[in-house]
């Protein structure tokens, strides 16, 4: 059963989109599964069908918070952009651009200060800074597509407001699991260095799936280095694909039954087939980019013939593995 751990007050932000453009709330809320009064907790899902509910209703995937409307589509649209970029740093760069030519405020820039990554946000000169809300939910976008990307969750060390402490809202401090602090010169989210080096390990058949679960899974993205998904994930990256076990022998060293495995990794919007497949197209991507031959990664891959490695490869990023090679 999932769990509820989004607090009443950030269903209550969400809904000031609607209150600020004069649309009543009431169907909102009950399209979404909840009651015309929100005063406990809601589960990830039930958040998530609302934030959808309020970008189509308003056109914009920003709740009204940015200096222009997140046009439904954006997020997948940042989404592409950012998958192929090779390293995290590239990757956020990509993204913070996306968003200052989508929004055009606030604006995200990345920044290196010692061994710290900084990724603060401005508004125009002179303008007021935004709500909390406002750059909560620029964080949950960004930093929720970054640790897909690289497959584990970014620890936090440190966020900064540049706008006053919303009242009665400890909310705002426990849900980053990192201190906090509002009236600041500077908004700003602060994590380690190192994590900028690490390479993207998603591939176009995993977006299509992240897409579906979109955005009930960015609220996840802080724990999801503790799920099964990513834990058979990294027992697969340990081993060639070759000598990878099969389900029932992954369930065996994971302690589970197959049912067990199968149910849990469901409940993370994925399955085992998903998970070799997203993989074995990021190998095979590294493969063909270092120059080896078609026949040479299809082998690699555990294919006994290069033509299913060849329809393979087409399914995954719809287009040929010669082709792929040629424009690398």
């Amino acid at each position: 059963m999932e769990r509820a751990n989004i607090s009443p007050g950030f269903v209550e932000d969400a809904l000031n989109a609607l209150r600020i453009k004069g649309i009543a709330t009431a169907p909102y809320l009950a399209a979404a599964g909840l009651p015309p009064v929100v005063d406990a907790p809601v589960t990830n899902g039930q958040y998530a069908r609302l934030w959808l509910l309020i970008a189509e209703g308003i056109s914009d995937e920003f709740f009204g918070l940015g200096a222009r409307p997140m046009r439904p589509g954006a997020f997948r649209l940042m989404c592409q952009a950012m998958l192929h970029a090779g390293t995290l740093d590239q990757a956020l760069k990509r993204g913070l651009s996306f968003l200052d030519v989508v929004l055009d405020a606030p604006t995200g820039r990345l920044r290196q200060q010692g061994g710290a990554a900084v990724i603060a946000l401005s508004e125009p000169e002179g303008a007021p800074a935004r709500p909390a809300f406002a750059y909560r939910a620029y964080w949950l976008i960004v930093m929720g597509v970054a640790c897909w990307l690289i497959g584990r969750r970014v620890a936090l060390k440190r966020l900064d407001f540049a706008c006053p402490a919303p009242a009665d809202r400890l909310d705002y401090r426990q849900f980053f699991g990192a201190p906090v602090r509002f009236d600041q010169p500077e908004t700003l989210l602060v994590f380690d260095a190192s994590y900028l080096a690490l390479p993207l390990v998603r591939s176009e058949t995993a977006l299509r799936s992240f897409m579906r679960e979109a955005p009930a899974n960015l609220l996840v993205r802080y724990r999801h280095d503790h799920d099964i998904a990513a834990e058979v994930r990294a027992r697969l990256e340990k081993v060639a694909p070759q000598d990878w076990p099969d389900f029932e022998a992954m369930a065996r060293d994971l302690g589970l039954s197959p049912a067990t495995l199968r149910r849990k990794l469901r409940a993370d919007g994925q399955s085992f087939g998903a998970i070799k497949d997203e993989l074995r197209s990021v190998l095979a991507q590294r493969l063909l980019k270092g120059r080896q031959s078609v026949a040479e990664v299809a082998g690699a891959l555990g294919y006994s013939e290069p033509s299913a490695f060849h329809r393979a490869f087409l399914k995954w990023t719809g287009q040929s593995p010669g082709a792929f090679r040629r424009l690398a």
